[in-house]
Formats: C-alpha cells, structure tokens, sequence
C-alpha cells in the first residue's frame, strides 16, 4: 500500500509540474525560457552540435596535419570538422554564440541553415549575422517575442534615435533619423498604426527637438500632444499656411549652411560643412520632425481652388522631403493607402521617403505601395498579418532588407501625460510661433478603462 501511495505522490507531482510547464510556455513564454528552455537548449546545443553541423552540411574536411596528428594518436576515422564554436552567452529571450568559419565558407552558408538548426535545436527561431570576415554570430530566440512585446533595456538613445518597436530577433527597432531621413508608414483601421505614433512621439519628446504636426482629422490623433507640439494644423487649411513657413525656415538653414561655407581659405576642413550637424553646436539650429498623419487628406479635392492649394501643398512636402535633411528637417508620413490614384506627386512624394513601416493592410496593392519598391519579398509578409495582431508591422529600407517588428503598448493618457511633462523642451522658433495650438492636451478627471490590446494594438 505505501508503494502505491508513493507511486500516486510521484506520478501526480509529474503530472502537476508537466501541466505548469505547459501553462508558462503559452501564458509566460519568459518565464518558461528563463526556468527551462534555457537549459534545455543549452544542453541540445552542447550535445548535438557536431551532428547537427555535420547533417546541415556545414562541415568541412580537415586539415592535412589534423588529419595525420588524429591517424597517428587515435588511428579513429577521420571524420569532417564542423565550424569552431565560441563560448555560449544565455540572455532573457534565447542565446547566442559565435561561430569561426571553416576556410572556403561563408555568412550565406550559415544562413541557408537557419530553419534546420531551428528545428534541431528547438527554439523558435535562428538568425545569423556578420560579425567579421569568417566569423558569424548565431542569435538563438527562444520563443515568440512579438506575442507580448517587452523592450530591452537600453541606455539614454542617442540623439534622433529612438527604440520605437522589438523586432523578431529580439533587438529593438531604432527609428534612425540621422541614417533614414523620412519614412512612410501605411495600415488600415486598428492596425496599430496610431500606437507606434506614440511611441515614436513619446521617444522624440524627451529630446531636444522640434515637433511639427499636421493632422487634417481635425486633430484627433495629434491634438493630445500640442504641450510638446511647436506647430499644429488640424486641416488642410491650416497645412497650406503651415508648410511654405517650413520650406522657409529650410531655406534659411540652408543659408545658414552657405553662409559657414564662405569662411576664409586656410579653415580646417573639419569646419567646412555641407549639413548643419557640421555647425559649431551654438550655432546649430534645432532639428525639426514633421508629422503627417493620413496623407491622403493633403491630396484629396472637391473645388479647382482646392486642386491648386493640393498642387502647392505636394510640391512642399517634396521639397522638404528632398532637400530637408541638410537642414535637419525630417519627414514621418502616415495613412492607410499611398499610391497614385491619389493624385499628381502622390508617387514622387512617396519615393523620397526612404523607411517604410507597413501595418496589416486591407489589400495587397496597399502593401506593394510600401514595400513592393524597395523589399518584394516582405510584400507577402505584410499581406499575411492577422486582425487579431494589432501593433505587428514589416520594417523595410531602401537596402532591401526588411524585418517583423511590433510596438509596445502606450495608452493615449501615458502619451498625453508624457508630453505635457516635457512641455518646457518645446524650442523657441519664432516662424512656428503662430502655430502653436491652444488645444488642451486631454485631462481626464476619472481613468477610463483601457479598451483590450487586441483592438488597439
């Protein structure tokens, strides 16, 4: 009897730490990783990464003077060497290590493995990046990240850059003003369009720069944050007075610029410039981030005098997409659809804006808008974005590559609250002073429940 007893106490201890492991893995995916995936897959990396090089066929043959040293001590077959394998670093979302090529391979060798070591290994996903000639970094991610996304722990970002989103590998993704001037996001309704807005808002309000926004839906996504605003038009009005005031103060940097340009012969060359990040930091003008949210409203007529006030409005914002980031003035443009049935410079516009951050869309043409001219292959993975995944998006750039990422979640109120405490940061610029609005930034006098992240994303 006290056998069986002892069997029924071990056997229902199995079965209740199984069931918890089971529910960590799908409720804390973390959790999990950081009790048992970790070990577990350390344990599968140790063991089996001869084999695993050997059947992905990412060994090589020998050296001549291996070979004969192992004949000669051990007279064992001689059998091909997989890529020296650096030490293991364990992290919070998988575990990396390096690897030291063998003569006659390269990173793409590697790379092509990917999927098999995935699944070898057992972790979620595996990416390879260059480190240096013949040494590459394997990042082993041990679950879903994008499923509850929590940034890393970083350091202050550098100045206009922010950690806006995570990627699937883990990294956070860094909306890099100073690298990507101007960038376009496109997404349908509840995408998470507005909520990686706000973060970016939120990110470029804790420094010192210049926000500009234009928001022709009367102001209901932008206005929340006219403390930290040094300009705001809520029509297209207001947006045609709005922009020849910045094609003005662009060229006036510019003029600026010239003007360091014409010093004396014998200057260092470190004080000749063609930006302003090569002005002496007194006399350096503060940079300027313009908004555009739904860009289609810019486009948009019902009059010949509103078609002439478009056709002014397009030509501004190409020129500031053109020639502002000299001058330290940067484009971030959004909407729901972006193409040329918008109208004339629709597609000129569109091709000065060199980051592309595309939401769950509503067709597949809308996703070729965003990425079909600069990463084809991420068009079918921006199509394949399910509703009930607000906030994931596909990051692309003009080199081609391309990326999943999805923001965190940031309520309005946070948002709101973070810009009227960074309100005193607003700089002084006299041309935008007329546009500074009066609109109270939204002060709530009992909290409103936070609708389900699922619908917003």
């Amino acid at each position: 009897m006290s056998d069986l007893l002892t069997a029924l106490i071990l056997g229902g201890s199995v079965v209740v730490l199984g069931a918890g492991a089971v529910w960590a893995r799908q409720r804390h995916p973390a959790v999990y990783w950081a009790v048992l995936g970790l070990p577990l897959s350390v344990v599968r990396v140790l063991t089996s990464y001869g084999s695993v090089m050997d059947a992905c066929g990412l060994t090589v043959a020998p050296s001549r003077l291996r070979a004969l040293a192992v004949r000669a001590a051990t007279r064992r077959e001689i059998r091909p060497v997989p890529p020296r394998r650096g030490l293991i670093r364990p992290t919070s979302t998988g575990l990396r290590f390096r690897l030291r090529l063998a003569p006659g391979q390269e990173p793409a060798d590697v790379a092509a493995s990917a999927e098999r070591l995935r699944h070898a290994w057992g972790v979620h996903a595996v990416y390879v990046a260059p480190v240096k000639p013949g040494v590459v970094e394997l990042r082993l991610v041990g679950f879903n990240v994008l499923t509850r996304v929590r940034m890393p722990r970083t350091g202050t970002p550098d100045e206009l850059q922010i950690p806006v989103a995570l990627r699937e590998d883990a990294l956070p993704f860094v909306r890099d003003y100073l690298t990507i001037p101007h960038q376009l996001t496109l997404g349908a309704t509840l995408s998470g369009k507005s909520m990686y807005l706000r973060n970016l808002l939120t990110g470029l309000a804790r420094q010192p720069v210049a926000l500009v926004g234009i928001d022709c839906k009367r102001g209901v996504e932008l206005a929340p944050f006219a403390p930290r605003l040094s300009a705001l038009a809520t029509d297209p009005h207001e947006a045609g007075e709005l922009l020849p005031v910045l094609v003005k103060e662009m060229e006036d940097r510019y003029d600026l610029i010239k003007a360091r340009q014409g010093i004396a012969p014998g200057t260092p060359d470190e004080d000749i410039t063609s930006d302003i990040w090569g002005l002496p930091e007194s006399e350096r003008p503060v940079p300027v981030v313009l908004f555009v949210d739904e860009v289609a409203e810019l486009f948009l007529v019902a009059t010949r005098k509103d078609e002439e006030r478009r056709d002014e409005m397009v030509t501004q914002l190409i020129r500031l997409a053109q020639l502002g980031r000299a001058a330290g003035i940067y484009l971030e443009v959004s909407g729901q659809r972006f193409g040329a049935e918008l109208g004339k410079g629709a597609t000129m516009l569109r091709a000065q804006l060199s980051g592309r951050v595309c939401h769950r869309v509503n067709d597949e043409a809308s996703a070729k808008m965003a990425l079909g001219d600069i990463a084809p292959e991420a068009v079918g993975a921006a199509c394949s974005i399910a509703p009930e995944r607000p906030g994931l998006a596909v990051a692309g750039d003009t080199s081609g590559g391309w990326t999943r990422i999805r923001t965190p979640y940031l309520s309005l109120s946070e948002a709101a609250a973070v810009c009227r405490e960074t309100a005193s940061l607003v700089p002084e610029l006299p041309a935008l002073a007329r546009f500074r609005t009066s609109v109270p930034a939204y002060e709530m006098a009992s909290p409103v429940p936070a609708a389900p992240r699922t619908a917003l994303g």
